[in-house]
């Protein structure tokens, strides 16, 4: 198959910090390989604004394998892009045509303030995290992983997820803003497992009064979480959250 290079226009979200009003600035790019990832696209454009003697867009980015989860864009209307099942950095310029323009935002949520450009505070995640996604082990040698047996359904579960990145695509694509699949995802795959049950109720209590505290939206379960997740987590990981929290709820000593 042959490859080509596109002439492209951007339109690109530019805000100094969350305290200063934000807008939008038209870029044009050319000559971009259609093999190129959006993200080297984007450092394309600011080695070009860099010799120029302009701003470089601020834009979060570590792996760029699918792995980290810091590659947060909503590019036309869609959190990661066009693609299914798929991060920024893994979305390559084919998935456009020449002439195109793209429209490139940051994560739009209360509990996500903009950082600079795309770049966005995802910190909630962390700290919903803390209050209770860990598990209480012994010091010592290492346990044997097959001395505990797990039922390979439960096993098969936990580990789809824990798939999940803590990209923020849920929370982007709900209306709502709901952080729900992210933490449905981070309290079943513990639930799932022997090796959370220590702490399994005061989890699930103390990371949904944190996620209520950080300022994100309910669940009107429309399903557009699942729909954006790079990791394609089901929303039956939310049926089990609101079992987990009845359960500790009705059984809290």
């Amino acid at each position: 198959m042959a490859h080509k290079n596109l002439n492209l226009k951007l339109k690109v979200w530019r805000q100094k910090n969350a305290n200063t009003p934000g807008a939008f600035v038209k870029y044009d790019v050319n000559d971009i390989s259609d093999e190129m990832s959006f993200l080297e696209m984007l450092d394309v454009l600011n080695e070009k604004l860099i010799v120029t003697g302009e701003e470089p867009i601020a834009f979060d980015h570590d792996c760029r394998e699918g792995i980290c989860g810091m590659c947060s864009l909503y590019i036309d209307g869609k959190p990661h892009g066009p693609w299914q099942a798929n991060t920024t950095c893994q979305l390559h310029m084919r998935a456009f045509n020449d002439g195109d323009t793209i429209t490139i935002e940051p994560w739009r949520a209360n509990a996500f303030p903009i950082v600079k450009d795309l770049t966005v505070d995802r910190g909630a995640f962390d700290r919903i995290i803390q209050a209770g996604g860990y598990i209480s082990v012994n010091t010592g040698n290492a346990v044997d992983g097959n001395s505990l047996p797990i039922n390979k359904d439960d096993a098969d579960a936990s580990f789809a997820a824990a798939m999940c990145i803590g990209c923020g695509a849920c929370v982007a694509a709900c209306k709502n803003s709901s952080a729900m699949l992210f933490l449905s995802a981070k309290v079943s795959h513990l639930a799932l497992l022997p090796q959370g049950e220590p702490e399994r109720k005061s989890r699930v209590l103390n990371m949904v009064a944190q996620m209520d505290k950080e300022g994100f939206g309910s669940c009107t379960n429309t399903g557009a979480c699942e729909a954006a997740c790079p990791k394609e987590i089901s929303i039956a990981n939310i049926a089990r959250l609101n079992k987990e929290y009845l359960r500790a709820g009705l059984t809290a000593e």
